[in-house]
């Protein structure tokens, strides 16, 4: 009958033979570290034959283990002669996931050692699956996002990765690169330029955008003489830097084009594993779609934006009275919402400013915005009604109509009589349903005290409802403005709060030209982000005795309005 032996000593037939043909990979190790069995099942896990390992150093033979998670397992198990588990990767020339029970035993200790790599490789791609998603899904800045998926990739799927994206234009652009050493990133960053720059019809990248198919590339063909029709120039030496020993190029696919190209490189040790591939793709096709999404969403925006602007014309320029107005949309996709301005001159000459923001944010609300200011101002221009007729006639139009909606709306009307003109005075007469009042900011700039206004109820509650003017006496220079609480208003603060911000930002920029003021305000108020739309309609009552000023821009009013009794 045969005999088992490992070094130092002879094993039992039953006990070698059971230890021979487990599934699960053994050596045994001595005192010493000297290896003194290996079954058949090590053997073929770790590459080496027993004759190459029996009798030798364990730390010579892996010795990439001496100082990693497995080296220190096993001393941890030596030392406090209690069992260690620890699975981790072990780098060139096996580049494989092993996990390892340490056993220690009176003769030395035992390690059973499992190959996991296609069960790890697995778990990985799900979760970089995962964290692609994570990265892709819910931003509206897709470039962005997808710029960042080369890190990702590496090393799970690649040594190096770049993503290359086809601008509105046509024309290619490097969004990133990674690479799995960071101290070659800068390198992958410049061939990803370089290949986007000075390519031959032929190179890897535009062969995938324009066929919209996987182009994989060789080692031979990045060695060969044919390398010249994988790259040129810069792009060329960058390759044989990196000198990958192959290259795949995955098509980033949209709804009806390409709309990039991700391209994975291979070093040398690391054969192209297709479940790599397959995943690859997997993420290709999905920051394809965020690209899309985003690509839809910046469009709808922007429709959005133009309607709403379409809505809100350019205001009149009456002698000796400064109009700005500003629009700012919400950041949200297509968020088209219900803020209006508007400015215009009654038949006598008076300047009316309008501000109002029907509810909700979506194009019902705008349509019914539209609807309202062209109501009010077909009401308004028809005499010279005040502006708590106005909004009082307004009411019982949309009851009349049978617009179901809600609205509130402030009207502020700058009118002046003879003896007014001599004081060198203009009266404001205004009304406010439900809506944040105006803000007067006085040529000293001093803001007026807002605590007495009060609104009345807001429209489409109550047409009988009783609506009352305010008459106040502005010295000229006055600055007054309206707006909507998309200004003042956060998630985070009261109303209160945002109309503390606003009177200290208006006093602190009441003496700059009017255009600059609003500007500012909405600068300093108003995130980046805006959660809701931000309407803003001011006007600067300028001096009579004097020319208009040039920052004022050229008086511009209907031919059918009488002149500025101070221009004549």
């Amino acid at each position: 009958m045969a005999r088992w032996w490992r070094t130092g000593g002879e094993v039992e037939d039953d006990d070698a033979q059971t230890l021979e043909t487990m599934p699960i990979g053994l050596i045994e190790l001595d005192p010493e570290w000297t290896v003194r069995f290996v079954n058949a099942a090590a053997e073929r896990m770790v590459g080496y034959s027993r004759d190459d390992l029996l009798g030798r150093s364990y730390w010579a033979a892996f010795p990439a283990n001496v100082d990693n998670e497995f080296g220190r397992a096993f001393r941890r198990a030596v030392d406090t002669r209690e069992p260690q588990s620890v699975e981790a990767f072990y780098p060139e020339p096996l580049n494989q996931w092993f996990e390892v029970q340490a056993v220690p035993t009176p003769q030395g200790l035992w390690l059973y050692v499992t190959e996991v790599t296609a069960r790890r490789s697995a778990s990985e791609r799900l979760a970089l699956l995962a964290r692609v998603s994570h990265e892709l899904v819910g931003t509206l800045n897709a470039p962005t996002a997808v710029g960042r998926i080369p890190r990702v990739l590496v090393p799970g799927l690649a040594s190096w990765a770049t993503v290359t994206l086809l601008g509105e234009d046509g024309g290619l652009r490097d969004a990133s690169g990674w690479h799995t050493d960071p101290a070659r990133t800068p390198l992958v960053r410049r061939y990803g330029s370089a290949a986007q720059e000075s390519s031959p019809t032929t190179a890897p990248v535009l062969r995938a955008l324009t066929t919209g198919t996987p182009v994989h590339v060789t080692g031979a063909e990045l060695t060969g003489p044919v390398l010249g029709t994988v790259a040129t120039g810069a792009a060329r030496e960058m390759l044989q830097v990196l000198a990958p020993g192959a290259m795949t190029v995955l098509p980033i696919p949209g709804r009806d084009r390409v709309l990039g190209a991700l391209t994975l490189g291979h070093d040398r040790h690391r054969p192209v594993d297709p479940a790599d591939v397959a995943t690859a793709t997997e993420v290709a096709e999905r920051a394809g779609l965020a690209l899309d999404n985003a690509r839809l969403y910046e469009q709808q925006r922007r429709l959005a934006e133009e309607l709403q602007r379409s809505m809100l014309t350019a205001p009149p320029e009456p002698d000796h009275a400064e109009v700005v107005v500003r629009y700012l949309p919400a950041a949200e996709a297509a968020r088209v919402g219900g803020d209006w301005y508007d400015a215009f001159l009654q038949p006598d000459g008076a300047t009316v400013l309008v501000i109002g923001d029907v509810v909700g944010h979506d194009t019902i609300a705008a349509a019914s915005m539209g609807q309202l200011r062209s109501m009010l101002r077909g009401i308004a221009v028809s005499g010279n009604a005040s502006p708590a007729q106005l909004l009082g006639q307004l009411d019982a139009a949309m009851t009349q109509l049978q617009l179901h909606t809600y609205a509130t709306a402030a009207l502020a009307r700058f009118e002046q009589s003879p003896a007014d003109l001599e004081r060198g005075v203009t009266r404001m007469r205004w009304a406010n349903a439900g809506h944040p009042p105006p803000l007067v900011i006085h040529p000293d700039g001093t803001i007026a005290e807002l605590a007495s206004w009060r609104g009345d109820l807001m429209l489409g509650v109550d047409p009988t409802a009783r609506r009352d003017d305010s008459v106040v006496s502005l010295d000229r220079d006055t600055t007054v403005l309206l707006y909507t609480d998309g200004l003042i208003e956060r998630r985070d603060a009261d109303l209160d709060d945002g109309m503390g911000r606003l009177r200290a930002a208006a006093a602190e920029f009441a003496d700059r030209p009017l255009a600059e003021l609003c500007d500012q305000l909405i600068d300093r108020l108003v995130d980046t982000t805006p959660e809701d739309d931000v309407a803003l309609v001011a006007i600067r009552l300028h001096r009579q005795d004097r020319p208009r000023p040039d920052e004022a821009g050229p008086r511009t009013v209907p031919p059918t309005v009488p002149a500025d009794p101070a221009s004549s």
